[in-house]
């Protein structure tokens, strides 16, 4: 049976527990390993199929071209819960609802930024995941520049001040001491 398995006794690392006969796999039966892989497949199947499953059946338009434009539209826009997913991958119920907005509004015979006008109205430009560089949304658009500037300014004045300049000269009894040690250490 063991050698079925591929294990074999293996030396204990703790003297207190020798002769007791602890076993330790020497490697993993070719099911487990199979099985670890398969899980682990479609573990990731799960995770990548996640955000499509946010969309539910009962919010999906009948007509396939004003379901596409929701879709696109839906990508576009913001999750005001989830700050950066957009409402077509979030399953937060706001999302859900915006979607359900979208939808009406296109059936409504809306165009497709007359339907993101109308949430931008509602919640702001921080609805849009890309909103506009326009005067009020420039700290969000220059902002990270400006703080990778900054740190930039701020590392080269820490290095510059590290340098420290020109060396201080020795006083004549920080010279004659110097001299001292090392005619010593020269003995």
């Amino acid at each position: 049976m063991r050698a079925r398995l591929g294990w074999r006794l293996a030396p204990t690392p703790n003297p207190s527990l020798a002769g007791r006969g602890t076993r330790a796999p020497e490697r993993l039966p070719s099911l487990f390993r199979e099985g670890l892989v398969g899980a682990s497949a479609a573990s990731l199947l799960l995770l990548l199929a996640a955000p499509a499953l946010a969309v539910l059946p009962s919010e999906q338009l009948s007509d396939p071209v004003l379901e596409a434009r929701a879709r696109d539209i839906s990508r576009e826009l913001r999750c005001v819960v989830c700050q950066n997913q957009s409402i077509d991958d979030s399953d937060a119920p706001l999302a859900h609802d915006l979607r359900v907005i979208v939808r009406e509004q296109l059936r409504l015979g809306k165009s497709d930024e007359q339907a993101k006008q109308y949430l931008v109205s509602r919640y702001g430009t921080y609805v849009l995941l890309r909103p506009p560089l326009r005067p009020d949304t420039w700290l969000l658009w220059l902002g990270p520049f400006a703080a990778l500037g900054l740190g930039g300014v701020g590392v080269f004045a820490y290095l510059r001040s590290r340098k420290g300049g020109a060396p201080v000269p020795l006083t004549d009894d920080e010279a004659a001491r110097l001299d001292a040690l090392i005619e010593q250490d020269s003995h």
